[in-house]
């Protein structure tokens, strides 16, 4: 790498930690090419995105942005994973890791807020913001649907009185 193409990789490492929604850091020593690519495509497929980083040029990023409070976790092998949706990262990571003991998880970060492996695998836990808007429209029509049940069943039960008494009249 030269010095412009640093200089590029700090710039969108820097972009990332500003303007995601969570970044989750992580050790990836041990694990295989064709394992490093099943994780960035199904990191794709959810929408985030998988970096190895270099520690010097990732301290470098982090710099002057709201996560600097996890420098310390870039030692060693790491990587970055990332997405605009905050709880994507982590879930895909954290289903990642317990089927792949190679992958540990170090922490990461949500805004301004550092976590460490514990809150990545709680933030892992929650539904993504796609799910919650599902859920609240399901509230959210439940109540139009039981309302226009309600608004319909004494129509209904007029107009089955009428029938019983045109039945009642044509027997008679």
């Amino acid at each position: 790498m030269d010095r412009a193409e640093k200089r590029e990789f700090v710039a969108g490492l820097n972009q990332v930690f500003e303007s995601t929604g969570s970044v989750v850091v992580a050790h990836y020593t041990g694990l295989t090419v064709a394992q490093m690519n099943d994780l960035r495509s199904k990191m794709r497929e959810a929408g985030g995105t998988v970096k190895v980083a270099k520690n010097r040029l990732a301290k470098i990023a982090l710099q002057g942005t709201q996560s600097e409070g996890i420098q310390s976790l870039f030692e060693g092998q790491t990587l970055i994973a990332y997405s605009d949706d905050p709880v994507v990262a982590p879930k895909v990571a954290n289903d990642f890791a317990k089927g792949n003991d190679k992958l540990v998880i170090l922490g990461g970060v949500m805004g301004a807020t550092a976590l460490d492996a514990d809150g990545v695998k709680a933030l892992a836990s929650l539904p993504s913001l796609d799910e919650l808007r599902a859920k609240i429209v399901g509230m959210i029509s439940t109540p139009a649907t039981r309302i226009a049940q309600v608004v319909n069943a004494p129509a209904g039960q007029v107009a089955r009185v009428v029938g019983a008494y045109a039945r009642k009249d044509e027997a008679a």
